[in-house]
């Protein structure tokens, strides 16, 4: 897990208050952290992966002070309107598609605080933007940029810049070979044709995301007073998230927020967006999972020391909470406020002796021995894109959630294949031959199922080898089968087969080297996918 660094002369301004060092260490615990020592005026503090919002000094402060019941309640931003515009080319649709900006004014930066930026920006690169994979994020002083800003792909050959702390100007596929961060994070661009940069009306390169800043256009000095910020990505809403994330830390740093209109080939949005969000709670419902018997201003006292406003049983969000997604997480901050140590001690009144069922037994023993078949485990989430099902050719069976929070997780997947893909296409960089089995849940429209992938990938990965897999997997088990070709458009055709035992049970095939294009994968990738309870059957 991450942990920031705070100074303590500046949190303590920050929160409103100085507590006595062993109040602060208690309470710092209670909140739902993990402090790791203070030593002078340095505290270390261990930030779970679902509070990315207190990943700054400004963030951590906002939230403590409200535990401790100084600054309680929904903070309020103000919001001013800027006549400055980005243009989104169609270019960067296959690329990184989309954009969230906004303009910081009247800030004053001294050497702490530029250190204060840099250590928001990291550590949201790293956990939130999932080392910069799922969202990177550009911080620019904006008296050297000529409004309106373009976000588009160029070829690239055709980027020439000098990148930060480089001596000399240097074409992207330059950067990419001989700077650091460009080697570093060069496997983000891999296989793509042209390379996203954000330009001004001057033709100035500010950044090519998510690899590296312009030099001249794209660092901050103690004598910047206002910036420009742009979060890019794959997924919208996950980009306002992280841009409110940074504007309210900047905002609580002195500075005003200003918004954007980002202009997109087919719609205009206005970046970013500080209004809260409205999630209903039921009373019953929080003390029925804590078993408590809290009134409702109980609740609304509580709520008010995690920063939430409460009004006609619905909780108002803040703008940067990423992690509120149902009632069950107003909950447990409602715990949190409450006080876990407040809680009595109570013995269950039924005694059990905890076993492993017979289907987690047989699926241990299936992984011990695809380990030693030389494989290595992979484990995915049970909810995927739309897209990725798509790519795959696998759409038609699909089961759409009704409200999604974004498009990365919005479709309960009916196969495992859509997400080995995907961790394949993660991992072009990384050394061949890649070999990966997982035991996962899918679903069917009646039923959840529990399936076995097993997937080959390196430059002569074929139906011979990944059959070869399969005869040895299913010897173990003394189990004879037979293979009934089938057409189907995630495979090559002629090179697919349906797996039979006493009935049909899986697939085998060699991946369609259209589906291998869709997920942006070199090598050749031969799988089988197994459904393990019509197997044990």
């Amino acid at each position: 897990m991450p942990t920031i660094n705070l100074n303590k002369s500046v949190f303590e301004k920050l929160v409103g208050k100085k507590l006595p060092l062993e109040e602060l260490k208690e309470k710092i615990f209670y909140l739902g952290t993990d402090l790791e020592s203070i030593e002078g005026n340095n505290i270390t503090v261990e930030i779970f992966p679902n509070r990315p919002d207190m990943l700054s000094e400004q963030g951590f402060a906002r939230a403590f002070s409200s535990f401790i019941g100084i600054k309680t309640g929904l903070r309020e931003y103000e919001l001013k309107k800027s006549p400055h515009r980005v243009k989104v080319d169609n270019s960067v649709k296959d690329i990184r598609p989309y954009t969230a900006c906004a303009i910081i004014k009247n800030l004053s930066f001294n050497d702490e605080k530029i250190k204060e930026i840099i250590q928001i920006q990291e550590k949201l690169h790293v956990t939130f933007g999932r080392n910069r994979k799922k969202a990177a994020i550009g911080i620019y002083p904006f008296e050297k940029i000529t409004p309106p800003i373009y976000y588009k792909a160029m070829f690239p050959k055709e980027i020439i810049f000098r990148p930060l702390d480089s001596e000399k100007e240097m074409t992207a596929v330059e950067i990419l070979k001989n700077h650091p961060a460009g080697k570093e994070y060069a496997h983000l661009l891999e296989n793509k044709e042209k390379y996203p940069v954000f330009i001004d009306s001057k033709n100035k390169i500010l950044s090519m995301p998510p690899i590296i800043n312009s030099h001249e256009v794209g660092k901050i000095t103690e004598k910047t007073k206002d910036i420009f910020i742009e979060c890019s990505g794959f997924d919208l809403n996950t980009l306002k998230i992280l841009l409110n994330i940074i504007v309210t830390a900047l905002s609580d740093m002195g500075g005003e927020v200003y918004s954007m209109e980002l202009f997109y080939e087919d719609k205009k949005i206005i970046t970013p967006d500080l209004a809260p969000s409205k999630i209903s709670l039921e009373i019953e419902y929080v003390n029925k999972i804590l078993g408590l018997e809290l009134k409702e201003t109980e609740i609304k006292n509580l709520l008010e020391k995690m920063g939430y406003s409460y009004k006609n049983k619905h909780a108002l969000v803040p703008s940067y909470r990423s992690d509120i997604l149902h009632q069950i997480d107003l909950v447990e901050d409602i715990a949190i406020a409450y006080g876990y140590n407040n809680f009595s001690h109570e013995m269950p009144n039924v005694s059990t002796i905890g076993s492993e069922t017979n289907f987690e037994s047989f699926k241990r023993k299936i992984k011990e021995a695809l380990i030693g078949f030389g494989l290595l485990e992979a484990s995915s989430f049970i909810i995927v894109s739309n897209e990725s099902l798509k790519k795959a050719n696998l759409e038609a069976n699909s089961i759409k959630i009704k409200n999604p929070r974004n498009k990365e997780f919005d479709t309960l997947r009916s196969s495992l294949i859509p997400s080995i893909m995907q961790i394949f296409s993660e991992n072009q960089h990384n050394e061949f031959p890649q070999k990966l089995f997982e035991i996962n849940t899918v679903f069917d429209y009646d039923k959840e199922k529990t399936n076995l992938i097993i997937a080959i990938a390196h430059d002569k990965a074929n139906f011979t080898e990944i059959k070869q897999i399969l005869d040895s997997f299913l010897f173990l088990f003394r189990i004879s089968y037979i293979l009934k070709p089938i057409k189907n458009s995630t495979f090559i055709e002629g090179r697919a087969g349906e797996i039979i035992t006493k009935e049909p049970i899986g697939i085998i095939g060699e991946i369609n080297p259209e589906v291998l294009t869709n997920f942006n994968i070199s090598n050749p990738i031969a799988l089988l996918e197994i459904d393990l309870k019509l197997f044990l059957r």
